[in-house]
C-alpha cells in the first residue's frame, strides 16, 4: 500500500533537486546532492502508483512517429516535472528493452529503480591525448566519429539498490537494460537535455570486445566508442505520470 506521507515524500524530493542543482557548483552542492540520493532511496513504485508492467498501449499513440505509430514502443516515459535546473520522470521498459549507450552531456543525473533488474553499464570518454597514445581504432569505425573511453563498471540494479549516480565527468555515458521482466526506474536529469545549449543526447556503439549489455572482460578498462545514430529499433513513447502531483 502507498504510505501515507508519499506525496510529502515525492514532493521534497523535487523541491531537494531544485536546491541541488540551482547550484551545481556552489560549497554545498555535495551536501545537497547526498540528501537528495537519502530521499529518491525512498521512493517505492506503488507510492507513485505504478504496479509492474512494460509500456503500455497508450505511449503507442506517440509512438515517436511514422513509421512507429501505433506500435507499443520498448521504453515509454511519464513525465513527472520540469524546472530549468533539473527534469524528472518515470521510464518504464519492456522485457529485454535497451536503452543503447548514450551521453548526458555537462548534465548530472540519478536513476532509482521502482520494480525489475536493470543492467546498467556505465563509461567515460577520454580526453584526446589518451585517443592519441591508444592503438588505431578498428576498422569497422569507418561509419562515424570515434572516442576513446573507460568502460568503467557493469552491473545489476533493483529496488533494493541505492540510486545510480552519473555526472559530468563520472559515468556520463550508460547502457540501460531490462532484464528477466519489464522494468522502470525514477530518473532525474540536471539539467534536462537541451540541443538548443549544447546538451543533446549522442549514441554509440561499442567497437571492441562483447557488446556494453554482454558480459564484458575485466573491468575498468579502455575502449573504442563510435557515435551513431539512434538505433532503429528504440523509440520512447509517452504515457501520463499516475502518481502525486508535485508542485514547484
Amino acid at each position: 500500500m502507498p504510505r501515507d506521507n508519499m506525496a510529502s515524500l515525492i514532493q521534497r524530493v523535487a523541491r531537494q533537486a531544485r536546491i541541488t542543482f540551482r547550484s551545481p557548483a556552489g560549497p554545498a552542492f555535495g551536501e545537497n546532492l547526498h540528501r537528495l540520493q537519502q530521499l529518491l532511496d525512498e521512493v517505492r513504485a506503488e507510492d507513485l502508483h505504478l504496479a509492474p508492467r512494460g509500456p503500455s498501449a497508450a505511449a503507442a499513440a506517440a509512438g515517436g512517429g511514422l513509421p512507429w505509430s501505433g506500435v507499443v514502443p520498448p521504453v515509454s516515459y511519464m513525465h513527472i516535472c520540469e524546472t530549468e535546473s533539473f527534469s524528472m520522470g518515470v521510464f518504464l521498459l519492456r522485457s529485454g528493452a535497451c536503452i543503447p549507450l548514450h551521453d548526458h552531456p555537462g548534465m548530472n543525473g540519478m536513476l532509482k529503480v521502482l520494480y525489475g533488474t536493470l543492467r546498467i553499464a556505465c563509461m567515460d570518454t577520454l580526453p584526446p591525448a589518451a585517443a592519441a597514445a591508444a592503438a588505431a581504432p578498428p576498422p569497422a569505425a569507418a561509419g562515424g566519429p570515434c572516442h576513446r573511453a573507460l568502460f568503467r563498471s557493469r552491473q545489476h540494479y533493483t529496488p533494493a539498490s541505492p540510486p545510480c549516480l552519473l555526472s559530468p565527468h563520472t559515468d556520463n555515458l550508460h547502457q540501460i537494460d531490462a532484464v528477466d521482466g519489464p522494468a522502470a526506474f525514477l530518473d532525474i536529469l540536471a539539467p534536462p537535455y537541451d540541443p538548443q545549449h549544447g546538451r543533446d543526447c549522442h549514441y554509440y556503439r561499442l567497437l571492441e570486445g562483447p557488446a556494453a549489455g554482454a558480459e564484458p572482460a575485466g573491468l575498468p578498462r579502455e575502449v573504442w566508442l563510435m557515435e551513431t545514430p539512434q538505433a532503429a529499433d528504440f523509440w520512447c513513447g509517452g504515457e501520463p505520470y499516475p502518481g502525486p502531483r508535485v508542485c514547484l
